[in-house]
C-alpha cells in the first residue's frame, strides 16, 4: 500500500507537519510512504498514479494555499485529470498558518474540492473537538476543532524546530494513521 503526501513548505513548518503525517501512516503494517515536496522541481507524476492514498498539504497564506501547491494542482489537470489517474483513490489533506485561525478552512475546502475533481474519496478527522470546554487544554487533539483535515499552527516568531505544538504534531500523525488504516480497508474490502 503506497501513501504519497504531497506538501509544499515556505518555512518548513508545514514540512514538519508532513513528516508526522507520515509518522503516523508509518503505524500501519504494510504502509509505504513517500513525501514529495512541490517546492523542490519534478513531480513524479508515475508515483502518485500508482499511490493507494495521496494525502494534500499546504501553508495557509492569507487565507489560500500557496502559489506553489496551487501551481502543482494546475500541471495535474494535464498529466491525471483529463484521464481520471486518482479517481477512487483516497485522499486527505492538512494546512499550517500563523495564526490560531489564519481563514485555515479555506485552504483545505481548496484541498478537498481539489481531490473531488480528481474523483478521489476524502478521508476527514474523527475526532471531538479539543480545547472546546472548561476541562480542556491547548494539549488536546484537534484544538482547532477541524474536521475536513488537519489544521496546525506555528508561531510566526519561532522556527520548526519549536512550533507547531505538540498537540497538533500529534494530531497530523493522527490523520495519517487514519487514512492509512482507511485505505487499507479500501484495498482489503475489510468492514
Amino acid at each position: 500500500m503506497l501513501i504519497s503526501i504531497v506538501y509544499h513548505s515556505g518555512y518548513g513548518h508545514t514540512a514538519k507537519v508532513a513528516e508526522l503525517v507520515a509518522e503516523g501512516a508509518r503505524r500501519v503494517e504494510d504502509a509505504k510512504v513517500e513525501l514529495v515536496s512541490v517546492g523542490d522541481g519534478d513531480i513524479p507524476w508515475e508515483k502518485l498514479e500508482a499511490s493507494d492514498a495521496i494525502i494534500f498539504g499546504s501553508p495557509t497564506y492569507n487565507g489560500l494555499i500557496s502559489a506553489k501547491f496551487k501551481q502543482f494542482m494546475e500541471e495535474s489537470t494535464k498529466t491525471a485529470w483529463f484521464e481520471q489517474k486518482w479517481r477512487n483513490k483516497i485522499a486527505a489533506g492538512f494546512t499550517n498558518s500563523g495564526a490560531q485561525h489564519g481563514d485555515k478552512l479555506n485552504s483545505l475546502i481548496s484541498l478537498s474540492l481539489f481531490a473531488a475533481q480528481h474523483g478521489m474519496i476524502w478521508v476527514g478527522l474523527d475526532l471531538m473537538p479539543g480545547n472546546s470546554d472548561s476541562k480542556g487544554s491547548v494539549e488536546d487533539l484537534n484544538r482547532h476543532g477541524s474536521w475536513l483535515g488537519v489544521m496546525t499552527q506555528s508561531n510566526n516568531d519561532q522556527s520548526a524546530d519549536e512550533t507547531p505544538n505538540s498537540s497538533d504534531l500529534k494530531t497530523a500523525a493522527y490523520l495519517g494513521e487514519r487514512v492509512a488504516k482507511t485505505t487499507q480497508r479500501f484495498l482489503t474490502g475489510a468492514k
